[in-house]
Order: structure tokens, then sequence, then C-alpha cells
């Protein structure tokens, strides 16, 4: 079974219990609680603390984890149990907080999970009406129970969670029991309990008990034992127990189950044949290798913010995904861009899949907690964002994310990319197969961009984050720096500058995390990309954040500094000063070459 501590500001619990049932966690490393280097950080971390299966803290992102964990048992469980054989047949268990069900994330995410009818995901709800703040009536007075049962999940509701251990057992034998429904398990508990001063109250929320308190509330208890961070004997015995029908379960399943081994986040890549002489926007480009990576790897799926028809992310010939026998590869999340995130973290926690997700790229800010978690513990998550600039057009402002590609850039080990053409495409692609140590990001053109003829004397490719895609045919004066869909406008441009027998080198950038944080970025940026003595350009449509590290305190950058506009492609960019004439005239005079 997978367990998550969504109300992961519990984690003293989790690694309290870790300890005891054995995991590789010292009663030294619990002394070094919240303490630099320890395994045991205020907030439960995947990766860092042996037993931790998913990183929690920011609420609501541990339930739409644990729905990702239940829809990876499901897929899992379709491609593998097979010929009498289950080895994947698991559940996923899910402690959440008050704090929780009032984030979004949570709901989205429960919608989904009722709508799949995940029924091996056992969600149990500490419902002790306290929050950070004081009691949870000052904001959260909802009936919980109604609401999930709206959801399509089993709702059982144990009274006093406090002492009735037995109503507590038969509440999980009948979550066990479903067959057709998640389950939520409400426990009605009260904060700190066995506290004479300080149970039922939000001072024991975040606040220690303090000495004295303590003491009283080991009393209350009838705990005996004076001594701290101490685990009587009998305590012992009763979790090695547990342990020795752990192991002995794990005996069983692999005696049943011989040579039996998940697939791993690699994928095998596939190529695709292009039209050199064709136009495809990215998102139609990437689309297709999306499909052909898909026929050769099985455990490849994914899904999208119900827009799969304009992101090109569905996976042809393929059925819905749905949760009850984990049949079909496209994931119909709705318009649930957080919880598809997050979810999709909850996938690649569990292991055994590559997935991906994909929307309108000025979407990317309703996920982008979710991203940053991808990041942070390196989770080979592929997201696919469309629709990546001011050339949408006619949908105006709110859909031209001009600022995201810097905020996405700005995430520590999250890379993107942004093809200029179908070529770069299947690049970025190879990259994502083969890269499993974090978050990969697509932003693709919703407008058609020609497949570009390299030069001979191209320098580079892709997956090196940056590459002359055309030397200067005059002696070297400026160097042009673009992405995506400005790269065709950069090469129209060098045309008009060697016109005026000024040699104009190309550069596409179609990772620029990928290029800044080479070990060598230094010395390829001046000795290749821009030789000492050029002048640098940089063309983006999106803020210029960034670029200077490139052009240098004396470049120049074309760039998109304010919202957009609602209007044709064509108008804004030559209101925006985006075209070819208008970037040759001003770097001519910028650097004084009339």
């Amino acid at each position: 079974d997978r367990f998550v501590l969504s109300a992961g500001h519990g984690s003293a619990l989790l690694y309290s219990l870790l300890h005891v049932y054995g995991y590789d966690l010292s009663l030294k490393e619990i002394k070094r609680f919240r303490q630099w280097g320890s395994k045991t950080p205020g907030h439960p971390e995947y990766g860092i603390t042996p037993g931790v299966e998913a990183t929690t803290g920011p609420l609501g992102q541990g339930i739409a984890n644990a729905v990702g964990m239940a829809i990876a048992e499901r897929k899992l469980a379709d491609l593998h149990n097979k010929d009498g054989k289950n080895p994947i047949d698991h559940r996923t268990y899910c402690l959440v907080g008050d704090g929780d069900l009032m984030e979004g994330v949570a709901y989205e995410a429960c919608s989904l999970a009722g709508h799949l009818k995940l029924n091996k995901l056992v969600m149990m709800y500490d419902s002790n009406d306290i929050s950070l703040d004081g009691p949870t009536s000052l904001t959260f007075t909802e009936n919980v129970k109604a609401r999930f049962e709206s959801m399509n999940w089993n709702v059982v509701t144990v009274p006093n969670a406090d002492t009735d251990l037995a109503s507590i057992d038969r509440a999980y034998a009948t979550a066990k029991q479903s067959q057709d429904k998640p389950t939520l398990i409400i426990f009605k508990t009260t904060i700190g309990y066995g506290s004479p001063k300080k149970a039922g109250t939000s001072g024991v929320h975040g606040s220690p008990l303090g000495t004295d308190e303590l003491a009283a509330t080991k009393k209350a208890l009838g705990w005996t034992h004076t001594e701290s961070f101490f685990v009587p004997d009998n305590v012992r015995s009763h979790t090695a127990l547990a342990q020795q029908r752990g192991r002995d379960a794990h005996t069983t399943w692999s005696k049943n189950n011989p040579g039996f081994r998940l697939p791993t986040a690699t994928l095998e890549f596939n190529t695709v044949t292009w039209d050199q002489g064709g136009a495809l926007a990215t998102r139609e480009s990437s689309g297709k290798m999306l499909n052909a990576i898909a026929k050769v790897n099985p455990h490849f799926f994914g899904g999208d913010a119900d827009l799969s028809c304009s992101t090109n992310t569905f996976i042809a010939g393929e059925t819905s995904f749905e949760g009850t026998h984990g049949k079909g590869r496209n994931i119909r999340y709705g318009v649930r861009e957080h919880a598809m995130g997050a979810i999709a973290n909850g996938i690649a926690y569990h292991g055994g899949l590559r997935t991906f997700v994909a929307t309108f790229f000025c979407f990317f800010d309703y996920l982008k907690p979710a991203l940053r978690l991808s990041a942070l513990n390196h989770l080979p998550v592929i997201y696919v964002f469309t629709h990546d600039s001011i050339g949408l057009g006619e949908d105006g402002p709110t859909h031209q994310p001009v600022e995201h590609l810097a905020a996405l850039r700005a995430i520590p080990g999250s890379i993107s990319f942004r093809p200029a053409d179908a070529i770069e495409a299947e690049s970025a692609w190879k990259f994502i197969c083969s890269y499993t140590h974090g978050p990969v990001s697509l932003v693709l053109s919703r407008q058609k961009l020609k497949t570009i003829a390299r030069d001979p004397g191209a320098i580079g490719d892709s997956a090196q984050g940056a590459y002359v895609i055309q030397p200067a045919k005059n002696p070297l004066k400026i160097v042009l720096f673009a992405t995506g869909s400005e790269v065709e406008l950069a090469l129209t441009t060098a045309t008009l500058l060697e016109s005026r027998g000024i040699g104009a080198q190309v550069v596409s950038v179609p990772s620029y995390e990928v290029l800044v944080n080479r070990n060598d970025f230094t010395q390829t940026l001046d000795t290749v990309l821009a030789p000492h003595g050029t002048k640098r350009v940089a063309i983006e449509a999106g803020v210029r954040l960034g670029w200077a590290e490139i052009v240098g305190r004396e470049g120049l950058i074309f760039s998109v500094d304010r919202y957009g506009a609602s209007a044709p492609a064509n108008v804004i960019a030559e209101n925006y000063g985006l075209t070819p004439n208008a970037i040759a005239e001003k770097t001519v005079r910028h650097f004084g070459m009339a």
C-alpha cells in the first residue's frame, strides 16, 4: 500500500512511526527534527526520509498526489496483471486535515477521483474543527460529507476517533469493500487530545506544549515513562510483529512474481519524417512526436485540461482512461489544471509509468505549485504548453502569456524547450525520452512555423540549449539570439542586415535553461555563439527578464514588456516592433552601423 501525509505539518508523527516500524530513521535523526542536514525536515520530503512517498506541506497537494498514485495503480494493473498473476494490487491511503480540504486543488482532484471510480483510494480526514488561526467555524462550515457524496465517494464517519478503536477498524474494513467508489473516512478527533489546558484549541496546532503542559499531558494519558525520546520494549515488540508480516508478504509476492520489475521512466525514442518545405505549428509537430513515442512505450500515458483537440496531445487509437480497470491511455482531466499537475506528480512518485499533462501556456500559473514540486523532487513529469505568445492573436491579453516563460525559467530544476520548428520539436522530445531527473516543459506555437533549412555551416544542435542555426555570410558583426517562432523572424532580419554588408549570425535558443546551466556556458557563448567583438541582440515575444545574461548590458533586447492585445497576430507584432524591418533598423541605429 501507499501512504501520503497530505497534512504534512504533522511530519513528527510520520517520522515517529517510521522509526518504530523499522525504517532507516534513527532516534538521533528524530532528535534532529527541523535541523540542517537532518532526515527529519519540517515537512515530509521525498528522497530525504526513508519511507516518505511524497513531499507534502503545501496543503491540498498530497491529496492530488494520492489520486495520481491510485491512477498509477490502476494503469499498472491493466498493463501487468495477466495470466492469473496480479503483481499490482494495492491501495493508496491519504491523511488529510481541515486546511487540506479548504484548498481548491483538493476538490479538483477529489471530483476527478470520484468520476474515475478509484475504489482503491482511501482518504482519512482528521476532522478536529481547528486550524492555525482558530476554530474552523471562522471559515469552513460546509457539509463535507454531503460534498464528497455528491462527488461519488463513499463516506464513513467515526464520531469518537480519539478512543473508539473498534469503530476505526470497521471503517477501514468498509473502505476495503468498495468496488466502484473511493472512500472518505471522517475521523472526529480532538486536537491535542490529553492536554489539560490546550486540547481542542489552536494553541496546540503549531506550537510546542511546553515542559509543564507536556508533563501534565503524559500524566493524563497514563504515560509513566519520564524519559524523552523513549520507546518502551512492548512497543518495540508490537511493531516487530508488523515488520515481520511485511517481510512475509514481500517474500510471498516475490515468489508469485519472480523477476518482475516495473519499467523505468526512460522512454524509447521514435523518429518522425518531416516535410522540409512544409509548415507546422510546433503543437502539431510535438503531437506527432508524442504519438510516435506512445507507439513504442506502453507505459507512457497522460492527458490534458479539456484541450486535447488544441494541444494535440491525444494518443491516437487509444481510449479514455477509466479508473475501475485502468484501461485507456488518455486521461480526461477536465478544466482542472492545478490538480492535473499534482496528480501527474503522484503518478511519477508511484513509479513504473511516464506521464504528461497539457494546457494552454497562459494557464501555467494555475498549476505552477505542482510544477515547482515536480522540480523540487526531481519528478520526470512532461508539461506540454501550447498557444505560447502574442502569436495567439485575437483571444487577447488574457490568453497571451508574455511573462510566463521568464517565470518558468526561474524555477530551479525545471527545464523548458521552445522549439522553432518541427526539427527542434523532435530534438526536444529526444531529450525528454532520456532525461528523468526532473520536469521538462514544451512551450509550443499555435501558428504554423516553417521547417527551417539548416545552413551547412550550422554549429551544434537543440540538445545543447543553443546553436548556430545560420552563420554570417559577410564578416561577422551581429549575433541574433531567438527562440520559438521568433527564430524565423531573426533569420529574415539577418538577411536584411546581410544585404547592407553587415554580417549577422543567428543563434536558436530552444532551451534557455540547458544553455545557461552548461558548465562551459561562458566559454561557448563567447567563442562559438557570439565571439568577442560581436554585438548581441535577443528576440523573444515575452518579457525581457533573463536575456541580459546572454546579450550583456550593451546588448539589445526585442521583447514584449506589456500585456498583449486582441487583434490579428501580425498586427500585434507590427505594433510591438517585432518585424524584420523594425528590428533591423533599430539594430543598425543602436550599434551605430548606419
